[in-house]
């Protein structure tokens, strides 16, 4: 395997603070939530716009990188890590597709993210296709 290297670019700030406090998918009508990029990555945000659909994504912490089967949570089978949105996966990477409600200088609102307070920002970019 080839080692590779992220950076953060910013945190998320959302209302959970404990797994069990967070939902089990992202909800486009949940709470508010906002991504906070690094103000020296503030100019990267140019471009962007309230109602874009932005595709989001960021590195969960604290999670079981050697799991790779569990039980679904929504379904109740059995089935591969790689088959379900669980943060439990060898790279907790989390991705999640959500619209801008608000742009003020390095922050970006968003609703509903499925991520704790505090999680790493990894990336940003235009969503592409449909929902």
């Amino acid at each position: 395997m080839t080692d590779m290297q992220l950076t953060a670019i910013g945190r998320i700030e959302t209302p959970y603070r404990t797994l069990a406090d967070c939902p089990r998918n992202v909800d486009n009508v949940g709470p508010s939530c906002r991504l906070v990029v690094d103000p020296d990555l503030a100019p990267a945000l140019l471009g962007l716009k309230v109602g874009q659909r932005i595709l989001i994504l960021y590195w969960f912490s604290g999670v079981d990188r050697e799991r790779l089967h569990q039980t679904s949570r929504k379904n109740g089978e059995f089935a591969g890590v790689f088959a379900l949105r669980t943060p439990h996966r060898p790279n907790p990477l989390g991705a999640a597709v959500a619209t801008i409600t608000a742009i003020a200088g390095n922050v970006l609102t968003v609703p509903g993210l499925d991520c704790l307070d505090g999680t790493a920002l990894i990336d940003i970019k235009p969503a592409m296709g449909r929902e």
